[in-house]
C-alpha cells in the first residue's frame, strides 16, 4: 500500500508537468492526486482516528497558506482594478535597450519582493508589451524579467508561495530571511543582467497597444490612494506576525479587512453600478482560484506522504547517499526547475523538522533561496515562468537557448555568495 501511495503521487505529478500535453487542468489532477493519497493511506492503515487527527493537524497548516494566498492575491487585484500598477508603468520613459532592461529588472526585482513574483511578472509582462514592438526584444526582455521576479520573490517572506510556506511554517523569520537573503538574490538577478547588457545595443520602438479603461475609471487620488494602502498592508503583514505572534494569515485577513473598508470610503458618492468595478467583491472573482485549489490538493499530497513516513525515509536516502548539506540543497533548487517548486519546498518541510534544523538554520534559508530562484533554468519552473509562457506565447526551446544559461549562472553566483556569507 504504501508503494500504491507513492505511484499515485509520481502519475498525478507526471500529469501535472504535462498539463498542456494531456489538456487536464493541473489543478483538478492536483485534487485527485492529494484525496486518493489520503485514501489508500486510510485503507493501509486502518484506523480512523489517528487518521483524523494527522488530517486535522496538516489540514490547519495548509488552510493558513492557502488564505494567506486568497487575501494577498485580493489586495493586488483590488490594485489593478484602479489602474493602481499604472502609476508605475506611465513613468517609464526611456527608449535606449539597455536603461529600459535594466529598469525592468531592477523594478521587478523589488516589487516582486512586496508583491509576489508571479503578479509581479503579469504586471511587467503588460508593461513590456506597451513598451517593445519588437517580438526578438520583448522575449528578452521577458526572459529576464523571469529571472529578476524569482529572485527577488526569494528574499522576503511574501515575495514567493514557497518562502511564505516556510515563513508560515516556523522554518524562516521575516527579518533575518531579508537581511540573509538580500545579497544572495541580488547577486542572482546581476549577474544575468550584466551578461546581456554587455552586448545590448540600441533603441526600442514603441508597442501602440493600450489597456482597455473602464467606462467608469478611478480618479488619480483613488487610484494613489488605493496602491498605496494595499502596498503598506502587504508591507505590514510581517510587522503584525512580529508585534502579535499570530500566523501570518491573521495580519493578511485583518489587511484585506481594513482595504476593503477604505475601497469603500473611496467610493461612497458613487452609485451601486459604478462602484461595482471597483469593489472587493470584484477583485474576489477575478483571483486565481485554479492556483489555490492547485496549492491544496498538492500540500494534501506531501502530507500524506508525510504521515506515512515516506519523507523521512527520503531524506535519510538523501543524506547517506549526497551527504553534502549543500550539495543536497543545491540539487533540491534545481529539481524546481522541471517540478513545482511548491511540493519540493513541502516535502522538504517533512523531511527534515525543526528539530534537525531550527528556525532561520542554514538549511532553511539556503532552501528559500535555492527553491525561489532555480526555477527560473525552465520557463515551466516557476509560477512566473509559466505565467509569461501564456501570456505572450514562449517556446520552451527558445528558452533554454537564451535564458536558461543566463538563470544557472545567476543561480550559482547568488548560491556561492550566500555559501560565502555564512
Amino acid at each position: 500500500m504504501e508503494l500504491g501511495i507513492l505511484l499515485v503521487f509520481i502519475i498525478g505529478y507526471a500529469l501535472i508537468a504535462f498539463e498542456h500535453s494531456v489538456n487536464i487542468n493541473k489543478a483538478a489532477i492536483a485534487l485527485l492526486t492529494g484525496t486518493l493519497c489520503w485514501t489508500l493511506y486510510a485503507f493501509h492503515l486502518n484506523d480512523a482516528h489517528l487518521i483524523n487527527e494527522q488530517l486535522e493537524s496538516h489540514l490547519s497548516e495548509i488552510s493558513g497558506i492557502l488564505f494567506f494566498l486568497m487575501g494577498a492575491m485580493t489586495i493586488v487585484e483590488l490594485i489593478d482594478a484602479h489602474d493602481g500598477f499604472d502609476v508605475i508603468t506611465n513613468s517609464i520613459k526611456t527608449l535606449n535597450k539597455r536603461k529600459l532592461l535594466i529598469i525592468v529588472c531592477v523594478l521587478s526585482f523589488f516589487l516582486s519582493a512586496v508583491l509576489d513574483n508571479l503578479t509581479t511578472t503579469i504586471v511587467m509582462v503588460s508593461l513590456i508589451r506597451k513598451l517593445l514592438t519588437d517580438r526578438k526584444d520583448r522575449l528578452l526582455f521577458i526572459g529576464m524579467l523571469i529571472i529578476s521576479a524569482n529572485a527577488g520573490g526569494a528574499w522576503t517572506p511574501i515575495g514567493d508561495v514557497t518562502t511564505t510556506m516556510l515563513w508560515i511554517g516556523g522554518q524562516i523569520t521575516s527579518a533575518t530571511t531579508i537581511k540573509t537573503l538580500l545579497i544572495p538574490s541580488l547577486v542572482c538577478m546581476l549577474v544575468p543582467l550584466i551578461l546581456v547588457s554587455i552586448n545590448l545595443k540600441g533603441s526600442v520602438v514603441r508597442s501602440g497597444e493600450s489597456k482597455e479603461k473602464n467606462v467608469s475609471e478611478a480618479t488619480k487620488g483613488q487610484r494613489m490612494t488605493i496602491l498605496l494602502s494595499g502596498i503598506a498592508i502587504l508591507l505590514f503583514v510581517p510587522v503584525f506576525k512580529t508585534i502579535t505572534h499570530l500566523p501570518p494569515f491573521m495580519g493578511m485577513v485583518f489587511g484585506l479587512g481594513l482595504l476593503w473598508i477604505i475601497s469603500e470610503l473611496v467610493h461612497k458618492d458613487k452609485d451601486e453600478a459604478d462602484k461595482n468595478n471597483f469593489s472587493v467583491l470584484f477583485a474576489l472573482r477575478k483571483i486565481d482560484m485554479p492556483s489555490v485549489l492547485f496549492f491544496l490538493g498538492i500540500l494534501l499530497s506531501i502530507s500524506a506522504l508525510h504521515s506515512n513516513g515516506q519523507l523521512v525515509q527520503l531524506a535519510q536516502f538523501m543524506n547517506d547517499k549526497i551527504g553534502n548539506l549543500n550539495s543536497i540543497v543545491l540539487s533540491i533548487g534545481l529539481l524546481s526547475a522541471i517540478v513545482d517548486n511548491v511540493p519540493l519546498v513541502a516535502a522538504s518541510m517533512g523531511m527534515y523538522d525543526l528539530k534537525t534544523f531550527t528556525t532561520d538554520h542554514f538549511f532553511w534559508q539556503f532552501l528559500a533561496y535555492c527553491a525561489g530562484t532555480g526555477g527560473s533554468v525552465l520557463i515551466i519552473g516557476s509560477a512566473a515562468g509559466v505565467a509569461a509562457m501564456g501570456i505572450e506565447k514562449i517556446n520552451f526551446i527558445w528558452y533554454i537557448k537564451k535564458i536558461s544559461w543566463l538563470a544557472l549562472a545567476g543561480y550559482f553566483a547568488g548560491a556561492a555568495v550566500f555559501i560565502i556569507l555564512n
